[in-house]
């Protein structure tokens, strides 16, 4: 089957940001993608945090929900819904990740555990003072789930972003027999530089899992900026396609055979243990 990882560079524009988001989940469906992964914050992303209470969704209702329904159905595809912020009742909304089918209904959906409260800039490793403080848990609730839904394409495992510092997830989502692990993202610039492209690897090879990563790139509203670089890896960390800093399209072939047989001579997971 065929993934596809979508590159945006959201603005503060909702609507705006749901035609760019359709007409590259459109080029995705050309080249014949029954999987594509929309990035983080895809519908809405302000200068800062608090921006994002402007953009939040009841959960089952609203611009970008609505979307993502018409948009998979239409095209006969399944689409993760990057994040959208969503309340169920509480003071803080959630960022959701929605997994939705061809029938244009959601078939899983999972809330952003691991919350991006740093300080970044471009010599932190160096120890210097950080221009960048994001402080995500101030607007947002953390999840609590580890979740893999059952598809007829595969089990997909559903991260976000900063989750992939922590590797205790995947561990978890492989344990459940993740075939495909996706991970809409907005990595800051610094940290992606250095950081993207290893973490995203280790976590593909430790848990013998394609990754299919969809980021944000480019200057945003408040002028923060994102790194890009949305990618798609295979079980031994290999590259298979790349996108650079540009919004688009990046596709590949996952061979969910090839990655049975693999695991069954590289048993890593049942080697697994407690320690």
């Amino acid at each position: 089957m065929k993934a596809a990882a979508v590159q945006m560079t959201s603005t503060r524009d909702v609507q705006a940001n749901l035609r760019e988001a359709g007409r590259l989940v459109g080029e995705a469906a050309r080249h014949g993608a029954e999987l594509v992964v929309l990035p983080e914050n895809f519908s809405f992303l302000g200068a800062t945090d608090a921006d994002r209470v402007a953009a939040i969704e009841q959960f089952g209702d609203g611009p970008a929900q609505q979307f993502l329904a018409e948009t998979a159905e239409q095209l006969g595809l399944w689409i993760v819904g990057g994040t959208i912020p969503i309340r169920d009742g509480g003071e803080r909304a959630s960022s959701r990740s929605l997994l939705v089918g061809p029938d244009g209904r959601v078939a899983a959906h999972y809330d952003k555990i691991h919350l991006f409260d740093v300080d970044v800039d471009v010599d932190v490793a160096k120890g210097d003072r950080a221009a960048e403080r994001y402080r995500e848990s101030a607007t947002t609730l953390a999840g609590d789930r580890v979740v893999a839904a059952d598809t007829p394409i595969a089990r997909i495992g559903m991260t976000v972003c900063y989750d992939i510092r922590f590797p205790a997830l995947f561990h978890r989502l492989s344990v459940l027999g993740t075939d495909i692990i996706v991970v809409p993202a907005a990595f800051t610039v610094p940290t992606g530089e250095v950081h993207w492209l290893p973490l995203l690897q280790a976590r593909a090879i430790e848990s013998l899992v394609y990754v299919v990563a969809a980021g944000q790139c480019g200057e945003h509203a408040g002028g923060r900026k994102t790194y890009g670089h949305s990618l798609i890896l295979g079980p031994w960390g290999e590259r298979l396609a790349e996108l650079q800093t540009a919004p688009g399209v990046a596709c590949a072939d996952l061979d969910i055979i090839r990655l049975t047989q693999l695991r069954q001579r590289f048993p890593t997971v049942q080697h697994r243990r407690e320690l």
